[in-house]
């Protein structure tokens, strides 16, 4: 084998300058200089030749393709070695898979990327952060050809591994590159041909993994390297409107905790470590290094804040002296979904149905409410308070008799609940936050008078404020809700709204299409 010295030569020498000029092998995005690739294929393993068995040169590979071989040469790589490390077996990839962030995008790449693979012969391949593969797409025949030589799932391409190649050298230098045949290091690889992209949290900004496309060199398509580039930054558009969504769902859950606060300094803080809520709006950092178990953080200013956790997130306050009033408990209700749910100072809550709707009439009703009202709201005019006093001293048994009190039935917790959070969102004008908060009707398998009549406003309003508002994120969401799942009025509005460029636009167009053919 010959020498694989680390010292690849950066640059032409003066010398041979002119020679160099006349004598480029590669573009600078990695394509031929005259468009016949395998005629540039045979230039570039002379170049390697030439390269790794320290002969006299009259030009230089790429400096990405210079740099990127000194790394992997540093790291011991072999170019005459093609066994890329398998991290992970056949049987465990799909649960790699459903856990990694790039889950989520994975069909919008696959809409963009594996049709055209599959007409160019190319594979559309997706990677985690440390060049191992998750997904590989396309062609059947390219893929039986990509399994020998370790292009396959589980497999890791980092540069430490197995050389330049455009998944680990995309990685090893944070942006889209192209590699073509021989600029490979390891040669198994020379009639091969890929770009690739990195892919980027927009919420920490950390790479997350890569967006491959490789094929064959002699059918190399001249765009690849701006087709990864601009499916890679759809996939980041795509990540950061999730964001967008998980936000406004945990303001809507958590705002009662800053408004709580009356007017003291405080802020809303998710998982992550963003700043999503405050109180003043200034003054606060977009992230504070809040760490799970830590009571107490110190802020860039110097001031300290008391860490309160929340289910996800943070709630922060300025530290200030203890107040002597007594805790009032909090009862947490999650009514807007298929299951209700309620928890109690972090203690569910065990509900039925009929604990549900009395839950839900008595935080509707602050005031509280008589036996003989909570009758006709659960039963009609036919209710027998009898039957509601007995299921209300259930009730009050399970949760304490401190937290209900009697003669009018009342709550006497700090009620948190989804339902009243969307009301005063829509109430305030607040049309994202109101459809983040609604996933589901309100108790929608009740059939009780009160609970049908509060359910369908709910959803009246939040249908005539999502289509009043043009917001087309909002529109977007409350399409994705139950509510909003068959209204053939939200899709037709989407399809009208949304660019045809818009991922969202054709899968809303599909929606409209079954729901009028469902008519039919």
């Amino acid at each position: 084998m010959k020498s694989r010295s680390t010292d690849v030569p950066a640059a032409t020498t003066t010398k041979n300058s002119r020679a160099a000029k006349s004598a480029t092998v590669t573009r600078a995005d990695g394509t031929p200089p005259d468009g016949d690739p395998r005629t540039h294929a045979v230039a570039l393993r002379r170049l390697h030749e030439a390269v790794l068995g320290d002969a006299k040169l009259l030009t230089a590979p790429r400096s990405v393709i210079s740099e990127s071989w000194r790394r992997s040469l540093a790291a011991r790589v072999n170019p005459d070695s093609y066994h890329p490390i398998i991290v992970y077996r056949s049987d465990e990839i799909a649960d790699v898979r459903s856990a990694h962030p790039l889950h989520a995008v994975l069909p919008l790449l696959r809409d963009l990327l594996v049709s055209i693979a599959d007409a160019s012969r190319h594979v559309m391949i997706v990677t985690d952060a440390k060049g191992t593969i998750l997904w590989r797409e396309g062609a059947l025949d390219l893929c039986r050809r990509a399994d020998p030589v370790g292009l396959c799932e589980g497999a890791r391409w980092a540069e430490d591994t197995i050389g330049t190649n455009a998944m680990g050298t995309a990685l090893a230098i944070n942006a889209p590159v192209q590699i073509y045949s021989a600029e490979h290091l390891v040669r198994a690889y020379h009639s091969w041909t890929c770009a690739a992209a990195p892919i980027h949290d927009p919420d920490t900004g950390r790479v997350l993994g890569t967006i491959d496309v490789s094929g064959l060199l002699d059918e190399l398509h001249p765009a690849c390297i701006s087709l990864v580039n601009a499916a890679a930054k759809l996939a980041e558009s795509h990540l950061w409107h999730q964001m967008e969504q998980r936000d406004e769902r945990i303001r809507a859950r958590n705002l009662a905790h800053l408004a709580g606060l009356h007017g003291e300094p405080g802020a809303l803080v998710t998982l992550s470590q963003r700043v999503i809520a405050a109180e003043p709006h200034d003054g606060w950092p977009r992230r504070i290094p809040v760490e799970p178990g830590v009571d107490r953080v110190l802020l860039d200013d110097g001031r300290e804040a008391r860490v309160e956790p929340l289910p996800d997130g943070y709630l922060l306050r300025l530290t200030h002296p203890a107040r002597t009033a007594p805790r009032r408990p909090t009862l947490s209700l999650s009514f807007l979904n298929e299951r209700p749910a309620a928890v109690l100072d972090g203690r569910e809550v065990p509900l039925t149905l009929r604990r549900a709707e009395l839950l839900a009439l008595l935080a509707l009703h602050p005031g509280g409410l008589t036996g003989e009202q909570l009758a006709t709201m659960l039963y009609g005019d036919q209710g027998n308070p009898t039957t509601v006093r007995a299921s209300i001293h259930r009730l009050r048994a399970m949760l304490g008799e401190s937290i209900m009190s009697t003669q009018p039935y009342r709550l006497r917790a700090e009620v948190e609940a989804d339902f009243l959070t969307m009301r005063a969102a829509l109430d305030a004008g607040d049309v994202r936050a109101a459809v983040a908060a609604c996933h589901a009707p309100l108790l929608p398998h009740s059939d009780a008078p009160a609970i049908r009549a509060e359910r369908d406003q709910m959803v009246a309003a939040l249908r005539s404020a999502v289509l009043g508002h043009h917001d087309v994120d909002a529109l977007w969401t409350f399409a994705r809700s139950e509510p909003g799942s068959g209204d053939i009025e939200v899709f037709e509005r989407l399809t009208r709204t949304l660019p045809a460029h818009d991922p969202r636009h054709g899968l809303a167009a599909a929606r409209l299409a079954w729901l009028f053919a469902d008519e039919d």
